[in-house]
């Protein structure tokens, strides 16, 4: 069994990657299938602007298997940047084998490395899967309420 590796997306990991936030969108939350071009463009810019955010990815025996995206912000009442952790996804047959896991350390270390505030994320109320993941990291419920609009 070969291991897994996590590590920052590159450009070589476009068409893949491409095709895992697309199985993200689509399949897993039931999503219109967004522009391709737009799509790319948008993996492209986090690589060309890392100061926007950072994408890494998990790989096993050359082909990726996740992907967890933070974008960066900042906290004014901490007076630091802050991240915000948007996506985290690993396909349905790597699951069970701590890529979740090894995404999500990687996403802390990285905030705490370089001195974010913190690092916050949303899941869906009904993905137990995913609660039980970020109880398991050390994840807390807010105490602020989540408000949006379209």
């Amino acid at each position: 069994m070969n291991a897994l590796c996590i590590r920052t997306a590159e450009e070589k990991d476009i068409p893949q990657l491409y095709e895992l936030m697309l199985g993200y969108i689509v399949d897993f939350y039931q999503k219109p299938k967004p522009n391709e071009a737009e799509l790319k463009k948008l993996i492209q810019h986090l690589m060309d602007h890392p100061e926007t955010g950072v994408q890494f990815v998990a790989e096993k025996e050359g082909k990726l298997v996740g992907f967890a995206t933070l974008y960066f912000t900042f906290s004014t009442l901490q007076v630091k940047r802050a991240a915000i952790l948007n996506d985290l996804f690993v396909t349905t047959e790597a699951r069970g084998h701590k890529a979740g896991e090894r995404l999500f350390e990687a996403c802390l270390g990285y905030i705490r490395e370089n001195g974010f505030a913190y690092m916050t994320w949303e899941t869906a109320k009904d993905n137990l899967i995913a609660q039980g993941l970020y109880n398991k990291m050390g994840g807390k419920l807010s105490e602020w309420l989540v408000y949006e609009i379209e």
